[in-house]
């Protein structure tokens, strides 16, 4: 689902150029979720916006949902998702209005958005808030509202952005439920990114550790936590990795 070679990015600054991503591999199999960690300045961030059209590499190849990412984005678009971590929806737009709005934006007649928008809405629990506005929602909920807009034209593979900052423990929860049926009930494929190692621990299949826009590590939990001791955790993997506690990082 996503097969990168060397992937790149260098900004140019009054300074000079800056590497903000050096020459990353990544692959990721249709089904698998996958977590991308990093202490803040590690890359996360634009690899994401790379992978997601966003922003044009400037060195590298990959192919995403079947398509080449710089020679193809509108057909990378057709089989992506998108949810950042400042989220979706204007505090004052009705939930079911706005979906159905962004339905029809990628050109579903209005019969077609409105029962798309039933099936999302109900596939998350959210067919009884159909009415409200999001500044009412909850922010479990509101997480969930924006996962119903990035899955509205059903997507093959989802990007999640910190998808659970900000939740109380019981909606953390709910949400990795949701995702995990998702994947099991669809086929989905979900690269998220995350700050939370027991997220990382508890929902993905594999991970990528980056640090300085470099691959440190990459395997699934358990074999990274081998790796270092039969009692070692992924603060203890983190750590060895890149020398910074995430937990810091993500207090910061």
């Amino acid at each position: 689902m996503i097969h990168a070679r060397g992937l790149s990015r260098t900004f140019t600054t009054k300074t000079g150029p800056v590497e903000a991503v050096r020459r990353l591999d990544i692959d990721v199999a249709a089904g698998e979720i996958v977590g991308f960690l990093g202490p803040n300045g590690a890359g996360k961030t634009t690899t994401l916006r790379m992978l997601t059209t966003l922003l044009r590499p400037t060195g590298g190849t990959a192919t995403v949902a079947g398509h080449d990412l710089t020679a193809e984005p509108a057909k990378v678009r057709r089989r992506i998702g998108y949810v950042p971590q400042g989220g979706t929806m204007g505090p004052g737009a009705l939930l079911g209005e706005e979906l159905e709005l962004q339905a029809r934006l990628y050109g579903m007649g209005a019969t077609a958005a409105r029962d798309r928008v039933a099936e999302v809405l109900e596939s998350l629990d959210l067919a009884d808030l159909a009415a409200r506005p999001a500044a009412s929602l909850s922010g479990g909920q509101r997480r969930r509202a924006d996962i119903a807009m990035g899955l509205l034209h059903a997507p093959a593979l989802l990007f999640l952005d910190e998808p659970t900052t900000g939740l109380d423990p019981r909606a953390r929860a709910a949400l990795w439920d949701d995702v995990r049926r998702l994947r099991a009930e669809r086929g989905l494929t979900v690269f998220l990114s995350t700050h939370y190692l027991d997220e990382a621990d508890a929902l993905c299949d594999r991970l990528l550790i980056v640090d300085g826009g470099r691959v440190a590590g990459a395997g699934t939990p358990a074999a990274l936590k081998a790796e270092i001791g039969p009692a070692a955790t992924l603060d203890d993997v983190f750590l060895s990795l890149t020398g910074r506690p995430l937990r810091a990082e993500a207090a910061a």
